[in-house]
């Protein structure tokens, strides 16, 4: 029984378009209130210090400054400049989507999809939690982020091949990696940092961010399962965006072999991801460094796959073309900083928050730092960056109100890795979006009851810490 293989219809535009509002058009617009914002909030600074190497804030120092609002001109200016400010993942995205272009024309990505397809076609759904432990277990211990992007080409065509649907393949790999990163067992990128700033023991109160992890984990996969199944028994229920859904429902050729110049593809793309752990773990690699080797495979694996030279340029082209959108985001949505950094609103916005915490009773003040850092994550998306500007003013604040610094670490954390998942500033996120084909808007109506439940599950676990009085400090 031969089937058709997986089609793509040739629209890119539906990666950031739905029948509600373009992803850019909203981008945009928050930075157009971004620059009407340098005209109402006053501008103000704290004073830096270098710290281990980061800049970071003291808490006692900050003052108002005069304002300097964005002229109109400034509006559409920091469009170019949040382009040069994210060019370095906005360009992993592009070599990253080209290497994948590459694999796609060997026909060997295919290839794996079906076996694998035939091999879990009755047991379909025992996948799902094999494959986002191994994502969550990247996020807490490595604070996998932008990485998750290079397995978002694997994961889409294998979740259709298995008649599940695009959300379902997406979901494996984002929501399974940011329960992790948001859990933070060992995420030296977010826990590391802020522990680092809070002066605590290094990785320290891991017990309850290990039962954090498995409540989370559990929760993603309940909700990826549930959803799963529900489009498996009935194929009208799921989200195919570019794919044609009717080649969709079966690919499985039951006599389809893997050919052996396809599995000597496989075996190199193996080889990449085995290269890209130990680069990351035992060499401190990032964007730039896994985007060369990206790079260098996908030559590689295009003359294993006995592609000529041009058309291994030509597939790499193609493989970019497809997350164009995704990329371009990424730097439209950095206009939003760029917009509050030269307006000096940055640190006027942490100052006025902490006075707002400061006001609440003591048992919802860890709740309050939380609610902070899920919001203030739209305008820094990134966990380093956003433990260094603000946990140097919640950590003497949490001693001020009765919370411990391991406490506000951990409503940072939650607070910073929840919101990965659904706000358009989150450069990886949009990129994985595009690369798997589906509007912004449609992705956060689907994820949004899950991310709901994620705050009630932080909100709990918050509530234990402040009645424990969860430390060493």
């Amino acid at each position: 029984m031969s089937k058709k293989p997986l089609e793509n219809n040739d629209s890119t535009t539906e990666i950031v378009e739905s029948k509600g509002i373009n992803a850019f058009v909203l981008v945009f617009i928050v930075v157009a209130v971004a620059a009407i914002l340098t005209y109402i909030m006053p501008a103000g600074q704290y004073e830096r210090q270098e710290v281990d190497g980061r800049s970071v804030v003291d808490p006692a120092t900050f003052t108002f400054i005069e304002s300097t609002p964005a002229s109109f001109m400034d509006l559409f200016n920091s469009i170019h400049l949040g382009m040069l400010e994210g060019s370095g993942i906005i360009f992993f995205v592009f070599i990253v989507g080209g290497a994948f272009g590459i694999l796609k024309t060997t026909g060997a990505l295919e290839a794996f999809v079906k076996v694998i397809a035939l091999k879990f076609s009755d047991r379909a759904t025992i996948l799902i939690p094999i494959l986002m432990l191994f994502f969550a277990a990247g996020g807490t211990l490595m604070g996998m982020a932008e990485e998750t992007l290079v397995y978002i080409g694997i994961l889409v065509p294998l979740a259709l091949a298995l008649r599940f649907d695009v959300f379902t393949g997406f979901a494996i790999v984002s929501l399974g990696a940011s329960v992790g990163f948001s859990a933070a067992v060992m995420n030296p990128f977010t826990v590391g940092v802020a522990q680092g700033v809070a002066e605590l023991p290094l990785f320290s109160g891991m017990g309850l961010r290990l039962a954090l992890l498995a409540t989370l984990y559990v929760a993603a996969v309940w909700y990826v399962t549930r959803h799963a199944k529900k489009v498996r028994a009935n194929p009208s229920l799921g989200f195919y965006g570019r794919y044609d859904r009717e080649t969709i429902v079966s690919v499985i050729d039951e006599d389809f072999k893997i050919s052996t110049r396809h599995k000597l593809v496989l075996y190199t793309f193996l080889l990449n991801f085995i290269v890209l752990i130990y680069g990351v773990i035992k060499l401190d690699w990032y964007i730039t460094e896994i985007a060369g080797l990206f790079l260098l495979f996908g030559i590689l694996i295009g003359f294993i796959g006995k592609i000529s030279s041009s058309n291994i340029a030509d597939s790499f082209i193609d493989g970019a073309k497809e997350i164009l959108p995704g990329a371009l985001i990424i730097g439209v949505a950095q206009a939003i900083l760029v917009i509050f950094k030269n307006g000096s609103l940055m640190d006027t916005i942490l100052y006025y928050a902490s006075n707002m915490i400061d006001s609440l009773p003591p048992v919802l003040s860890a709740i309050g730092i939380f609610i902070f850092q899920l919001f203030f994550n739209f305008l820094i998306p990134s966990g380093s960056g956003q433990a260094a500007l603000t946990m140097p003013i919640m950590a003497p604040l949490g001693d001020l109100i009765g919370v411990t610094r391991q406490t506000t670490v951990l409503a940072f954390q939650l607070g910073d890795g929840m919101s990965n998942i659904i706000f358009p500033t989150v450069g990886f996120f949009m990129a994985g979006l595009a690369m798997a084909g589906i509007p912004w808007t449609r992705w956060v109506k689907w994820v949004f009851p899950f991310f709901l439940i994620q705050i009630g599950i932080a909100v709990v676990f918050l509530i234990i810490a402040q009645l424990t009085q969860y430390g060493p400090f």
